[in-house]
């Protein structure tokens, strides 16, 4: 069989990256030309995880893999598996990308610098300073905890950074990413959403200007937005949602507000691409400055549906 690169996560079979990826391996010379996609249910087992990361170590002709929604519990259930995980996969408790080298299995996380190159793109570096708003980051995943970290450490940070969950484990799993990491003490709300109401006053609560973050998955990997309908969008604000493709409920209801509230609104294109871009670094160990990210953007984009 020939050599192909996989893809971890919970519906593989919809995502634009099947269709890119040939095509961006054209451009990059790479040896493989196929992306397979592991399809693993949501709160899947540990067994699955161990079982498919092994089978992803022993198989020769698979060069590495992304991982996507199961990233910390890659992490969790599986990191004895690894022969050596990078810096910001044991701060971080998450492996976004499985990698080989020299009959090693690696593992690295990719989220906080994908995280921190799509922000860069769209917010003003001198936003937070200039408006004195905050972040709301619903969601506290690996790609929540990941932009509320980075959030925490850049120079430009918002007045205050909040993040939900629905359970006290993640919320409890980021704050100790956040101490690890050189988030300030205080800057962090962790707030756990029992129920909508719960998330319609914190963003009420928003000065205007406030950065609002889908990371929850719903819109993508389930239906519904974290956000209920009828809740008042901060002036001027931006809000982001992780996913480009679902049924993308809070995209609808950002740009139904867009006009008359002021709004930046950001779908998760730009995420995907530099996200995809890095795992593909890693894992064939070509370099990726940011002309090449561009030019592979480019390429992406004409594939996308208008």
């Amino acid at each position: 069989m020939s050599a192909r690169m996989g893809f971890v996560g919970v519906s593989t079979g919809g995502s634009s990256i099947l269709t890119v990826f040939p095509r961006w391996a054209e451009v990059l010379g790479l040896p493989a030309r196929t992306l397979v996609g592991h399809d693993v249910p949501l709160d899947a087992p540990p067994e699955v995880y161990r079982d498919l990361v092994s089978a992803i170590a022993a198989d020769d002709d698979e060069t590495g893999a992304l991982v996507t929604t199961h990233k910390v519990a890659v992490h969790d259930a599986c990191a004895d598996l690894f022969d050596e995980l990078d810096d910001l996969s044991q701060t971080f408790g998450e492996v976004s990308c499985i990698s080989k080298r020299d009959g090693r299995l690696l593992g690295s996380a990719k989220d906080p610098l994908t995280a921190r190159l799509a922000l860069e793109e769209f917010l003003p570096s001198d936003h937070f300073a200039t408006t004195g708003a905050s972040a709301l980051v619903l969601g506290s995943g690996g790609a929540g905890t990941a932009l509320s970290q980075q959030l925490g450490v850049r120079g430009d940070r918002p007045g205050q950074v909040v993040c939900t969950a629905l359970e006290q484990g993640p919320l409890d799993h980021a704050r100790s990413v956040h101490e690890r990491s050189g988030v300030p003490d205080g800057l962090v709300r962790y707030v756990r959403t029992a129920g909508p109401e719960d998330v319609t006053a914190l963003v009420e609560a928003l000065p205007a200007g406030s950065l609002v973050v889908n990371a929850t998955g719903m819109g993508k990997d389930r239906p519904g937005s974290p956000v209920p309908d009828g809740v008042e969008l901060p002036r001027d604000g931006y809000v982001w949602d992780f996913n480009y493709r679902g049924s993308l409920e809070l995209l609808a209801q950002a740009r139904a507000q867009q006009a008359e509230r002021g709004l930046h609104v950001e779908d998760g294109w730009r995420y995907f691409v530099h996200g995809w871009s890095q795992a593909v670094a890693e894992v064939f160990a070509v370099p990726m400055p940011p002309e090449t990210v561009d030019e592979l953007g480019r390429v992406a984009a004409s594939t996308r549906a208008p």
